[in-house]
């Protein structure tokens, strides 16, 4: 990473967690209405693998999708919209939390559903090996969607067919309320890959050079016409499932441990002062800059218009 890469890189972790935070003062407000699930923690993961891909390139986001949909691109003001319910959301308030897209950028919907989005991206891979495009898709999704047959289907199918699609084990420990350990077997989800004879790779998900770089490399082997890679990257959500979560079933200190050593937004910020990437003065002027951002997007969904209740099952009368 040169040092503007690294200085974008803070930024579009800085982005999603000024994002979240306010969307968890709105939910907490009771303005917005549903479940809640905060990216916070795990930054690294959405702001490395995005900043690896370009415009033309796909992902495929979860029910913990926020950090993805922006660090891709997404338009904050139809996301903030969404969340709020607003006919000028990314789904005209349809959708909600758990189902932004937004086609334009190449973000082809976060989904609800665990593991609905990994059979997708090989669709979207094979769709893009049959019109020649060189072009690759990226899937999230947790360590729980790993238990699921459709994700070793998907896996078989992407090798055979050499498809340019990366799949993305955000593994943060816990599947709801499920742990990783007693869930899955074998002591790693990326080793799975050697099953379909594709490369199987760790990254650390609390370090966003290290995500950069290893879907770097998983992206120019796609373009390359290689086949798939299957990455998991090992990191850490702060909060509950959703926010109503009460966490009894993980212990305090592991939490309070994560939050202070390991929180990947603050440690690279004091990794770039540090090497004097940058200086206090711009670190203010970007949270400045980021916080306005944040604020006009609430701004804008708070002007919108509600949909027309008439006109409310438009989308879906005629299925």
């Amino acid at each position: 990473m040169d040092k503007d890469l690294k200085i974008r890189s803070l930024e579009y972790m800085t982005r999603i967690r000024r994002f979240e935070e306010k969307t968890i003062q709105l939910y907490q407000e009771n303005r917005i209405w549903g479940h809640l699930h905060p990216y916070i923690g795990q930054e690294a993961v959405a702001a490395g693998t995005c900043l690896a891909l370009e415009k033309t390139d796909y992902i495929l986001s979860t029910h913990r999708g926020h950090g993805h949909c922006i660090a891709k691109g997404g338009d904050m003001n139809r996301m903030m919209a969404e969340l709020l319910g607003k006919e000028t959301g990314s789904c005209r308030g349809r959708g909600g939390s758990m189902h932004i897209a937004d086609i334009d950028c190449g973000i082809l919907g976060a989904n609800g559903i665990v593991g609905g989005g990994i059979p997708i991206s090989v669709g979207v891979g094979l769709s893009c090996k049959m019109e020649g495009r060189k072009r690759s898709a990226v899937c999230f999704f947790g360590e729980g969607a790993v238990n699921n047959g459709v994700f070793h289907e998907s896996l078989n199918m992407a090798a055979i067919f050499r498809l340019p699609v990366i799949f993305i084990c955000e593994n943060n420990l816990y599947a709801v309320s499920t742990s990783v350990s007693d869930s899955s077997a074998g002591s790693s989800i990326w080793n799975k890959a050697c099953a379909y004879d594709i490369p199987g790779i760790e990254a650390d998900g609390m370090d966003v050079e290290d995500i950069y770089g290893k879907v770097s490399d998983a992206v120019s082997r796609a373009r390359s016409d290689k086949g798939p890679t299957l990455m998991e990257a090992r990191t850490y959500r702060f909060y509950g499932h959703h926010l109503q979560d009460a966490q009894a079933y993980r212990d305090k200190k592991e939490a309070e441990t994560y939050r202070n050593t390991m929180d990947p937004v603050k440690n690279y910020r004091q990794k770039l002062l540090k090497d004097e990437i940058i200086d206090e003065a711009s670190l203010k002027k970007m949270e400045e800059n980021l916080k306005k951002e944040v604020e006009d997007a609430l701004r804008f969904a708070e002007d919108s218009p509600l949909p027309d209740l008439e006109e409310y099952l438009e989308s879906i009368k005629d299925l």
